[in-house]
């Protein structure tokens, strides 16, 4: 099939990319089975557009960023496959992930669907944790049914349809370094802070009345990941996840800290 075509297969995977030579080779590896796969580029300078030139199922168009969500609209826009496969370029599909994807996308009964969220193990050094707090994400979608919208940080896809549930999970398995996940938490917890700050009381969830109104979700976090989630059970791996978690709630706590010192935030 030519990349310049429309593309024939029942599924394509939307990936956006910057700087992820640390990961986008073992996503496209998981993603064999596919003939389809669109990345988005915003820029990389490090080795990602190479890997990416290695892999002939891959078509590669070039944005500036401007949010997660424009980035995914932009690609949509540029998919004619009847369903999308939306994936961070440090995702990975298991086989049976895969099987699952490919039963649903055959399944006539699919047609009443206009998505699935799939679960998310996260990784640590390449292994999949028990204790992860990800929750399923909506990655695999009709296309047509639906557009992103920015979601604090992140961005979410909004479908108009009933979405059903997988039960394969995706694995989360960042191998960027240390130092680059510490450089973008302050980023992203900005804007994870000005949405709680305008989110009004009722509109938020319990969880986020914690982090906002009071100094107990670094702890809360730490908690659940390592007992509620077992994580002291999975050693350092365990403690290293949990240890990440409540070191990005503390950060976002100060952050809604400093939001209600500035004169011009209202007590």
């Amino acid at each position: 099939m030519s990349l310049s075509e429309p593309p024939a297969a029942l599924l394509t995977a939307l990936i956006l990319t910057h700087n992820e030579e640390a990961n986008i080779g073992r996503t496209l590896d998981h993603l064999g089975w596919l003939d389809s796969i669109l990345v988005i580029d915003s820029g990389s300078s490090d080795a990602t557009l190479t890997i990416l030139a290695g892999h002939g199922s891959v078509r590669v168009l070039h944005r500036p960023f401007d949010s997660f969500a424009d980035q995914c609209n932009f690609g949509l826009d540029q998919i004619s496959s009847p369903w999308v496969l939306s994936l961070d370029a440090d995702y990975l599909i298991p086989p049976p992930l895969a099987a699952e994807i490919q039963a649903v996308i055959r399944d006539p009964a699919a047609t009443a669907m206009a998505g699935y969220a799939i679960p998310f193990r996260y990784c640590i050094g390449g292994r999949p944790l028990r204790s992860g707090m990800l929750p399923p994400r909506t990655s695999l979608y009709r296309r047509g049914l639906g557009r992103y919208r920015n979601d604090g940080h992140g961005h979410r896809i909004v479908l108009s349809g009933p979405v059903g549930r997988l039960r394969q999970p995706i694995f989360h398995d960042d191998r960027k370094p240390l130092q680059r996940w510490l450089a973008s938490q302050g980023s992203y917890l900005a804007i994870e802070a000005a949405k709680l700050r305008a989110t009004p009381w009722r509109q938020l969830s319990v969880a986020d009345r914690l982090r906002k109104h009071t100094p107990l979700a670094p702890f809360a976090a730490l908690l659940f990941c390592l007992v509620w989630k077992g994580g002291v059970l999975e050693g350092w791996r365990g403690w290293a996840y949990a240890q990440q978690r409540m070191y990005a709630e503390l950060l976002l706590h100060l952050m809604l800290l400093e939001g209600r010192c500035s004169p011009s935030t209202p007590p």
